[in-house]
C-alpha cells in the first residue's frame, strides 16, 4: 500500500502542492495588491474618489469571484494552453490560481486598508505628504497586520483550490488523493493526503499568526 514508489510520490506531492500554493500566492498578490489599493483609494470615501473606475473594477473582480473555481479552471484552459503549452502539471495550474485569487486578494486588501483609522491619513496630509506616499509610508504600514492575515487566508484558499486543480491533472497532493485514493478505492491513501494538507494549513497559520504578533503595535 504505501510502497517506496508511492511514499516518493507523496514527497513529489508536498513539493508540488508548496510550489502551486506560494508560487501562485506571491504572483496573486502582485496583481491583487495593486487592485485592493485602487478600489480603496477611488472608493467615494478614499484619497482620489472616482467613481466610474471603482465601478467598474469593482464589478470585474466580483464577476470573477463569483465564478467557482473549478468551472474557472477548466474554463481558462485554452488560455493555459496558449500561455504554457500545456494544460498539465503543476505551473500549468499556477495559472488558474493566479487568475481566481488576484480578485479575492484585491477584496482583503481593500478591506485592510479600510481599516486604517481616518485621523492618521489626516495627520499625513495636513503634513504636505503626496497621495502616493499616504500610500506607500501610512496606510500599508498601518494595515500590515490585517494584511498579513489576509495572507495567511489566502495562502490556505489557494492549497484548497489546488487539491482540486488534481481533477485535471494539476499534480500535488489533491492529484494524488483522486488519482490514488478515490480512483483506486485506496481509503490510508486518501486519508493520509488529507492529513498532510491539514498539517501543512496548520504550519502556514501557526507562521501567519507568529507573524501578525510581531508586527501588530496594539498587542504590544
Amino acid at each position: 500500500m504505501f510502497t517506496q514508489r508511492m511514499v516518493i510520490e507523496m514527497l513529489t506531492g508536498i513539493k508540488d502542492t508548496l510550489y502551486m500554493t506560494l508560487f501562485s500566492t506571491f504572483l496573486a498578490y502582485i496583481f491583487g495588491l495593486p487592485i485592493g489599493v485602487l478600489l480603496c483609494v477611488t472608493d467615494k470615501n478614499g484619497l482620489r474618489p472616482c467613481r466610474p473606475v471603482n465601478l467598474v473594477l469593482g464589478t470585474v473582480v466580483n464577476l470573477i469571484r463569483s465564478v467557482p473555481f473549478i468551472i474557472l479552471l477548466i474554463t481558462v484552459l485554452p488560455f493555459t494552453h496558449w500561455l504554457l503549452g500545456t494544460t498539465l502539471g503543476a505551473t500549468a495550474t499556477v495559472v488558474p490560481l493566479v487568475i481566481c485569487a488576484a480578485p479575492y486578494i484585491g477584496r482583503m486588501v481593500e478591506g485592510a486598508l479600510k481599516e486604517v483609522p481616518a485621523g492618521v491619513i489626516e495627520a499625513a496630509r495636513s503634513m504636505g505628504t503626496s497621495d502616493f506616499k499616504i500610500i506607500i509610508k501610512t496606510l500599508i504600514p498601518e494595515a500590515k497586520p490585517s494584511l498579513i492575515n489576509g495572507c495567511v487566508i489566502t495562502v490556505t484558499t489557494i492549497l484548497g483550490y489546488t487539491a482540486m486543480a488534481g481533477y485535471v491533472g494539476g499534480g500535488g497532493l489533491g492529484s494524488i488523493a483522486i488519482n490514488y485514493g478515490y480512483y483506486r478505492y485506496n481509503t490510508p491513501v486518501m486519508m493520509v493526503t488529507v492529513l498532510l494538507m491539514v498539517v501543512i494549513v496548520q504550519l502556514f497559520q501557526m507562521i501567519g499568526s507568529f507573524i501578525e504578533k510581531k508586527t501588530d503595535k496594539r498587542i504590544r
